[in-house]
């Protein structure tokens, strides 16, 4: 719950502090003096977006801090330790939780939860767990298909709560095997095209049968080819002068006869040089066999190879154009079977995707049937209960019915959730946006919220200006149902009626002040002759006027009824 709240130039308020504590809290004031800035500033501390027109005219920045009351340990707990804060433990297992908010002049924000600074995004997950704020928007969410389907199910507990959680698995199970399909079957022409392509590219890989450096060899030989008559002639001129095969004296001969003079005489320096010349002359005749073996190819090679040799080396330019290297294009000849498996099973696939998909709607059409079953039971028991809180709330007569029709399917199911208000004996239930009147959407929220309560408690409700529209005896049912709602969660209402404020056990009011320039407020808790001073000015706008406060005080004796 909450215990206390601060607030300093927030729109009017230029400083006050909200005592609140457990219970039924009232908090009255003159119009204009900022009673709506106290939920604005809950809303702050609940992680809703920072407005920097609610910084007080001439302020630098606007703060609110709060203190609640949590469980030691639990949910709360446990996310303000996941950011990096933590509660303070004040015995018996509960423990003080600080949050605070400021908003600067031109925007800036920030947040604090713990003792340490957050996102905003932590005050947000934590307000699920510690209050529901209802205002005239709220009602006005009321109308919404999707809010009352989420009112139901809030009622119906753990049974809809495992059932719609039972159905969303089976939902997105399906989606996901039916968007893949879809895509699948979508992209099948593309992928018919791509496995025609690609089958043709590799049976002109396999046909060529590519080797790695295959290219570059082949430019090598081709040059060579090319310019054979002039290497024959550099072939032949050389052997002709090593092999004495032409009217020249030939080297080997030459080094022969000066290898013979050396050895005729006996001298060790000569006789080694004798060797060298040996030595030479084989290189010589290994040199000359060699020339002759070239001078052989390229009588053999002739033109007709040349030719053979660029047409091979066409075949491998048209694949290194189509994919950037002879590597390359081999490559893909060793992945590309792979990848056209693949797009030749499409056919297989699709037929699996679509057995695995009717065996998911099989599934889902199960799940929502249990769901549908779930609500339609639920629906039965909310629309009784909320008849039943409904007559406490001075609509007798008033019948409500929760409607399960069949919708459009979703994440949330395939139901169509429409409470429907019969107000009096006779008429056909309607939709409450258009059955009920602007008091009769207030009181019934108030019945369902109720109602709700009872299975699906929360620790705090902040009700904004919930009686608008609603007056007399009305009213005194709203002020009663709000004192009885507050034995289970705490209940903060900003209210302008006397019969609502009366049954508050804290009765705070925003006292406005005018000092001529700068108008601020202060709150005030109210007691005894206070007390009934600001319900006698609720009532007739006289806070002196004996008739107001003998009707004040005979309000204030309601109280005791409910105590």
């Amino acid at each position: 719950m909450i215990e206390e709240m601060r607030l300093r130039d927030l729109g009017v308020i230029a400083e006050a502090t909200l005592p609140i504590g457990a219970g039924f809290t009232a908090i009255t004031g003159e119009t204009g003096a900022g009673k709506t800035m106290v939920v604005t500033g809950l809303g702050l501390l609940l992680g809703q977006r920072a407005d920097s027109g609610a910084v007080r005219a001439g302020a630098a920045q606007a703060t609110v801090d709060g203190v609640w009351i949590v469980p030691e340990d639990g949910p709360v707990a446990a996310r303000v330790r996941e950011a990096g804060g933590d509660v303070e433990p004040i015995g018996g297992g509960r423990a003080e939780l600080y949050i605070g908010r400021s908003i600067s002049s031109e925007g800036r924000g920030r947040a604090s939860v713990g003792g340490r600074a957050a996102p905003a995004g932590v005050l947000a997950d934590l307000a699920d767990e510690l209050v529901v704020v209802h205002g005239q928007s709220d009602q006005l969410r009321l109308r919404s298909a999707a809010a009352q389907r989420d009112a139901l199910d809030r009622f119906g507990g753990e049974t809809v709560h495992t059932a719609r959680d039972a159905y969303r698995r089976a939902f997105e199970h399906w989606r996901a095997i039916d968007r893949e399909l879809s895509q699948l079957t979508d992209d099948r022409d593309a992928r018919a095209r791509e496995a025609e392509d690609l089958r043709a590219q590799l049976a002109e890989i396999e046909q060529a049968a590519p080797e790695s450096g295959e290219d570059a060899e082949l430019a090598t030989r081709a040059e060579r080819l090319a310019n054979a008559e002039e290497l024959r002639v550099a072939a032949a001129t050389a052997h002709d002068g090593l092999s004495g095969e032409g009217d020249e004296p030939d080297a080997g001969a030459l080094l022969a006869e000066a290898r013979r003079a050396l050895e005729r005489v006996h001298d060790p320096v000569l006789a080694e040089l004798a060797g060298q010349l040996a030595d030479v002359g084989y290189r010589v005749a290994d040199i000359a066999a060699a020339l002759a073996g070239y001078l052989a190819d390229l009588d053999e090679s002739g033109p007709h190879e040349l030719a053979a040799v660029e047409e091979r080396r066409a075949v491998l330019a048209a694949l290194v154009r189509a994919h950037g290297t002879l590597d390359a294009a081999i490559e893909l000849l060793d992945t590309g079977s792979s990848r056209l498996a693949e797009l030749d099973d499409d056919s297989d696939r699709i037929d699996r995707l679509t057995a695995e998909r009717d065996a998911a709607a099989s599934v889902l059409d199960e799940t929502a049937a249990v769901l549908t079953a779930a609500r339609t039971e639920a629906a039965a028991r909310l629309g009784a209960a909320v008849t039943t809180e409904l007559r406490a709330l001075a609509m007798p007569d008033a019948r409500l019915e929760v409607a399960v029709t069949a919708g459009t399917e979703s994440a949330s199911g395939r139901d169509d959730v429409a409470i429907l208000l019969a107000p009096h004996p006779g008429a056909e239930p309607r939709a409450v946006s258009r059955g009920a009147s602007g008091g009769e959407l207030s009181r019934v929220m108030l019945a369902i919220e109720v109602v709700i309560a009872a299975v699906d408690p929360v620790p705090t409700f902040v009700f904004d200006e919930v009686d608008a529209g609603i007056g007399g005896a009305a009213a005194i049912e709203v002020g009663r149902r709000l004192a009885r709602l507050s034995e289970s969660s705490q209940v903060i209402a900003v209210t302008h009626l006397a019969q609502v404020a009366a049954f508050a056990a804290n009765h705070l009011t925003v006292v406005k002040a005018n000092d001529g320039s700068v108008t601020a407020s202060d709150v005030r808790r109210l007691d005894g002759a206070d007390r009934e001073a600001e319900m006698a000015r609720l009532l007739s706008g006289m806070p002196d006027s004996d008739a107001a406060l003998t009707h004040a005080r005979e309000l204030l004796s309601l109280r005791t009824e409910v105590d």
